[in-house]
């Protein structure tokens, strides 16, 4: 059983008490002179970790141009413009220029953010030079240094202890173990072992973990990227985060755009000139038809969604470092979290307390314990220093706060290899003193004079709590005379008063955010380097209901196959060290899962920057797990990664409906203008009104289908397959349907107006009012699969209404003002006509919600639009 002690520390620095520096068999140690510690540090380099280079300005101005999406939309508008169609022209410019605007500045913020997470200023050492106690930014601390360690520090490089007093150190940066572990002096110890952070008694101290008990001096082993940290962090520079797939996707549907562009082009010649005789003539309309094809809401619905949903998701306090995450969000199927800081508070409560006959108190059941426990609770924080590092004495303390006024620290009694227990005696009035103990239960036990039977019964409960992940001390009491004290603490009359169990409490909205994981199909792994008892027994708070606890030995011995089947069933995993933390990660995404994984240390890093998301805590996290992560919590609140996932989710259901719109109106835009020429008519649409749809068309794709709220059952389906392509067959059969309705629709009106002998100006504008009035009935009919007809007209989405009233007050002033009807070139309308156009819209929208009834059946094979 392992078991974390206090000390008889207090408070006291290394100065005060007058450390013996010196190892065994030598004189005092001097320390390195100064000479020698600058020309290590020349040869050697500064005592820094790797971190990536922070991105400029530049930087994201140069990598948000390399967006080949993005160039498109440029090249796009250059096109336009050389082909003298301004107004279309500046269109795309001025989207284009949105668009980077709006990336750079959300990139520009998440490195602001980040910065002032990080903590620019190194932590400082003491050490020992030329026999002085000298205090150095840690940067500059050199292999063969001495440094001082002391409560409260964070220690600044990796180093071997060469004597200490009662020293404990909080390792959680790199095991994960949210309790201190103690530390022995080298020449304690007949073999020291090989350098490894976890466990009692080892002589190896690690840079950045945190002295939370005693005091000691070290020398300096590894600094820099040869500390175990920098281990870490120089591995991450051997891992490449993966390509975002929904980009590679989209560029597929580019590609086969500009195949149907290309064989509208050639249709449009070879129809111009067969039929009309002007081939020159037919190459400038064909070209112009080309371009009215092409794509160019892609990269503005592309670009606009990933920057507004990084908007979106940072409203939730998570802020997305990497846009392109986003899409893994929704996607997500697997969620690898570290226990100590993310699954729980990472800080020791009193979670139990029993008396020797049996009887308990829960503190978290019953705000105040029944008087019979006073007695346990006054000895507990009695047993403490008065201003504790240490998180289980500082529990003790909030347990009862101003437990020892009046009394006076007289003598402490430190933790000792050979006796694992520590004293407090404290004198009041009078000639008696309190002595208070605690310690491990077994070796309170025997200092109270238990015999077998009963050391048997008190190891049965200690068992029976620690079943429950409780660490477990016991408290015994004393009373002396306030002279002669004696020299160790067998010597008192010590009573039992009982035990005393703690527990890094479970995060209150961490099993509300599991059970909403589970609904939505994403299982929740736990991976922790914590002992296998107290990793159950938190997953099982956390309703993960572990069946079984695979512990690093036991994954040493197992094939990628067998880990991924012990990740995909009710398993958690305990004791695992950080390279088997990364292959966990590998052997999920070899499976063809995508893994979210969450972490705030240094040992989490690798596996961050390995998964499709890595999730770091922004408060309590390092700085090494924030640099390799994707999406940072600003709030370390778990809760905020289902809301990123539930937001992921959104986001890729409204992408889905934009390239939906987006695919169905191109097709009657693109039959209106071919229709003409394979029936003679004359070409109806000119620049103008391709650039008033275009100026419909991309506000309603990237602005209120980007607005849309989320679908109702958007947590309650599984993550859609990551193979699935953004618009799979069914959906795409979906769209051409649409588009096939609008066309016939719209196509219908222009053949039969121009049968019944209307002019030009008025078959132009009673066409053209028909296929907005359409355009509009389908941005109602893509708003949501999911809902009917009623709650797609009162779903609340603000720029749609805007769009809505844009197109009505346009349209309105092209009949009623001259100069815009002539600029249109439309002829009057009159009330039967607008009918007509109305009508048609009607009958689109009638005809699409009714035909979603049994196409609802096959929703999973949509993709849950």
């Amino acid at each position: 059983m392992d078991l974390s002690l206090t000390s008889d520390s207090d408070g006291a620095t290394a100065e005060e008490k007058h450390i013996d520096t010196r190892r065994p068999g030598t004189d005092s140690q001097q320390g390195l002179t100064p000479s020698q510690a600058q020309a290590r540090l020349k040869a050697e380099g500064f005592n820094e970790l790797p971190r990536t280079g922070r991105r400029t300005i530049l930087g994201l101005v140069l990598e948000v141009l390399r967006e080949p999406m993005l160039l498109l939309l440029l090249a796009g508008g250059l096109i336009y413009f050389a082909l003298g169609d301004l107004g279309e022209a500046l269109l795309l410019l001025v989207f284009a220029s949105i668009s980077i605007v709006i990336t750079i500045v959300q990139e520009a913020r998440t490195e602001r953010v980040l910065d002032s997470l990080r903590d620019l200023t190194s932590p400082r050492a003491l050490v020992i030079r030329g026999g002085e106690h000298i205090r150095i930014p840690g940067r500059e601390v050199v292999r063969g240094d001495l440094i001082m360690l002391s409560e409260g520090d964070r220690v600044a490089a990796d180093a071997t202890v060469l004597t200490c007093d009662d020293l404990l150190l909080d390792e959680s940066l790199l095991t994960g173990e949210s309790v201190p572990v103690r530390k022995l002096a080298r020449a304690m110890l007949e073999q020291p072992g090989v350098p490894h952070a976890g466990g009692d008694d080892h002589p190896f101290v690690f840079s950045g973990t945190l002295v939370v008990r005693g005091t000691g001096v070290a020398e300096v082993t590894s600094t820099g990227i040869r500390s175990e940290i920098g281990k870490i962090g120089q591995s991450l520079q051997c891992l490449t985060t993966e390509a975002p797939r929904l980009k590679q996707q989209t560029t597929r549907l580019v590609a086969m755009f500009a195949i149907a562009s290309g064989f509208v082009i050639a249709a449009t010649v070879l129809l111009y000139g067969l039929y009309r005789g002007g081939w020159l003539e037919g190459v400038l309309a064909g070209i112009a038809l080309g371009m009215s094809m092409l794509p160019e809401e892609f990269p503005v619905v592309l670009t606009v969604f990933l920057a507004m949903g990084a908007w979106r998701i940072s409203q939730a306090r998570v802020l997305t470092r990497r846009a392109s995450a986003i899409e893994s969000l929704g996607a997500a199927t697997v969620l690898c979290t570290d226990k100590t800081g993310t699954l729980t508070e990472n800080r020791m409560t009193v979670a139990r307390l029993m008396l020797p006959d049996g009887a308990q108190y829960t503190p978290e059941v019953a705000a105040r314990a029944e008087p019979a426990f006073y007695r346990l609770i006054e000895t507990s924080v009695l047993a403490c220093v008065p201003e504790p590092f240490d998180p289980m004495e500082k529990a003790l303390h909030a347990l009862a706060p101003g437990t020892g006024t009046g009394l006076r620290l007289v003598r402490s009694y430190g933790l000792r290899p050979d006796l694992l227990a520590m004293s407090n005696v404290w004198h009041g009035h009078g000639d008696e003193c309190i002595v208070a103990a605690k310690g491990a239960p077994e070796t309170i036990g025997m200092l109270c004079g238990m015999n077998a039977e009963q050391l048997a019964e008190l190891g049965a409960r200690v068992d029976a709590l620690a079943q429950e992940g409780l660490r477990v001390l016991g408290v015994a009491r004393a009373t002396c005379a306030a002279t002669n004290l004696p020299e160790t603490q067998r010597d008192f009359s010590f009573g039992f008063c009982g035990l005393t169990g703690f527990v890094d409490p479970l995060r209150p909205e961490v099993k509300g955010a599991v059970a909403e994981c589970r609904s939505a199909g994403i299982r929740v792994v736990m991976i922790t380097g914590d002992y296998p008892a107290t990793a159950s027994a938190i997953a099982t708070r956390a309703g993960l209901d572990p069946e079984r606890i695979v512990t690093g030995a036991d994954a040493e011995g197992m094939a990628d196959a067998e880990l991924v089947q012990a990740a995909q069933g009710q398993a958690g995993f305990a004791r695992i060290a950080p390279a088997q933390k990364l292959r966990i990660v590998s052997a999920l995404k070899g499976a063809g899962e995508i893994v979210a994984m969450t972490g705030d240390g240094v040992n989490d890093a690798p596996s961050l920057k390995a998964a499709h998301i890595g999730i770091a805590m922004g408060g309590r996290g390092t700085d090494v797990a924030r640099e390799a992560s994707s999406i940072v919590l600003l709030d370390d609140d778990f809760g905020s990664i289902v809301k990123a996932i539930r937001l992921g989710r959104r986001i890729y259901d409204n992408l889905r409906k934009a390239m939906s719109f987006i695919l169905a109106v191109h097709v009657p835009i693109a039959g209106l203008a071919l229709l003409p020429l394979v029936t003679g008519m004359p070409l109806l649409f000119g620049p103008v009104h391709i650039a008033f749809l275009e100026m419909i068309i991309d506000p309603v794709c990237s602005l209120v289908f980007e607005a849309e709220t989320e679908e109702r059952d958007v947590m309650q389906r599984p993550p859609r397959s990551p193979d699935e392509p953004l618009l799979p067959k069914s959906l795409l059969v979906w769209s051409a349907l649409q588009g096939a309705l609008a066309l016939a629709l719209t196509g219908g009106v222009m053949v039969m107006a121009n049968a019944y002998g209307m002019p030009a100006n008025e078959v132009r504008a009673l066409t053209f009012f028909s296929l907005v009035l359409v355009i509009v009935s389908l941005i109602f009919v893509n708003r949501s699969f999911s809902t009917s007809l009623v709650e797609a007209f009162t779903r609340p989405n603000r720029t749609l209404v805007i769009i809505v009233l844009f197109v009505t007050s346009v349209l309105s002033l092209s009949l009623a003002w001259p100069a815009a009807a002539d600029l249109f070139r439309f002829g009057p309308l009159h009330a039967d006509d607008l009918a007509v156009t109305v009508a048609a819209a009607l009958v689109c929208l009638v005809v699409l919600e009714l035909s979603k009834y049994p196409l609802r059946r096959r929703r999973s094979a949509v993709g849950k639009v």
